[in-house]
Formats: C-alpha cells, structure tokens, sequence
C-alpha cells in the first residue's frame, strides 16, 4: 500500500491552518476612525477659546463616537479572528490618545485640575509600559475593576466635555472622583499581579 497518502492509511490529516486576518477590516477601519477624530476633537474644543456651549456638544459628540468604537473594534477583532499586529499596537494608542487628548484639554481650559490629569494619564502611561515589561510571562486579563475604571473615566470625561451646570455639574464632579478612586486602585493591583507574574517565572528564563 505505498501508494496510499498516509492520512489515508489512518494517519491524522494536518490540521487546516486559520488565513491571518488582512489589514483593511472592520476592526482595524474603527480603530483609524477613532485616530483620526483626535484631533477633530482638539480642534472642536479649543474653537472659540473652548466656551461656546454648541463647539463644546460637538467635540462631546467625538469624544462619544470615539468611546463607542473602543466597545466594538475590540470584541469583533476577537470574535471573527480579525487580530492584527497593525490592531494589537494602533488600539491601545487610540485609547490613550482620544482620553488625554480630552484631559489635557479640559484642564488647559481650566475646567477639570491638573492634578486629576496628571494621576489618570501617569497610571495609563505605566500600565501600558509595563504590560510590555510582563507580556512574555503572561497576559493579564481585564478585570471587572478594570473595566468600571474605563466606565467611570469615559462618562465623567464627557460629562466635563459639556457645558454641565447646577446639580448636573455637582454629579460629574463625583463621576469623576469615583473614576480617580478606580483608577488609583486597579493601577496599584495590576503593579500587584504584574510582579506575581514575573516573580512565578522559571528562574532560568533568559531576559529579552
């Protein structure tokens, strides 16, 4: 029987290999849009010196986008093996970009304090650096803290976006001390698992 193939003689066929996901997908189109609405963003909220209430409701209405295609590009990467390297490296950055973009400019116009800038982008800045410093250990997954942390930040953001006054400028204030809280929290117990993770390593693994 040489001439039979040997997946024909009982031999288990080599398994059929997943195409690797192309460049131009849905994913990596969302991923671009929210790049691109950046700087429409900075542009809508620093037009007119950032006080015109209807500049300010547009810049919120890019802010909102920008959040919602966070939601999606994400999840449909993952869920129709859409994952690129373009999309691993580009979605992080759309991420910190349209949040400090927002950030900075709302404390550049003296409506949210520095300080509060300055502690949510120093905790995003590092976790990201040191998702870097751990990712050939392990990979640590979202955590239900985690993902309230990106809730509370994107809601109070974009309550201080708009023009907010009276009782609902006295809830975006909470909103956002809430979001400080979370994100102080969930920085200092990624630290915690980051160091667990590289500490449980074999003690002979070569470092990169």
């Amino acid at each position: 029987m040489s001439g039979v193939p040997a997946s024909a003689a009982g031999s288990p066929a080599p398994a059929t290999a997943r195409r690797p996901a192309r460049l131009w997908n849905i994913a990596n189109i969302l991923t671009m849009i929210r790049l691109c609405l950046v700087p429409a963003f900075v542009l809508l909220m620093v037009h007119d010196g950032g006080d015109d209430p209807a500049w300010r409701s547009f810049a919120w209405a890019a802010f909102a986008v920008a959040m919602i295609t966070d939601l999606f590009d994400g999840h449909l990467a993952r869920s129709y093996n859409l994952v690129t390297d373009f999309g691993k490296i580009a979605d992080p950055i759309a991420d910190k970009a349209i949040m400090g973009a927002a950030l900075i400019c709302l404390s550049a116009l003296h409506d949210l304090p520095w300080w509060v800038t300055g502690v949510i982008l120093f905790r995003e800045i590092g976790i990201t650096l040191m998702r870097f410093w751990v990712i050939r250990h392990g990979v640590i997954p979202a955590s239900r803290g985690g993902k309230l942390k990106t809730l509370f930040q994107g809601v109070g953001v974009g309550m201080y976006i708009l023009p907010l006054t009276d009782w609902l400028a006295t809830l975006r204030f909470w909103v956002m001390a809430v979001a400080v809280v979370l994100t102080v929290l969930t920085g200092l117990d990624y630290i915690r698992q980051a160091v667990v993770l590289r500490r449980a390593a074999p003690a002979g693994e070569p470092e990169r």
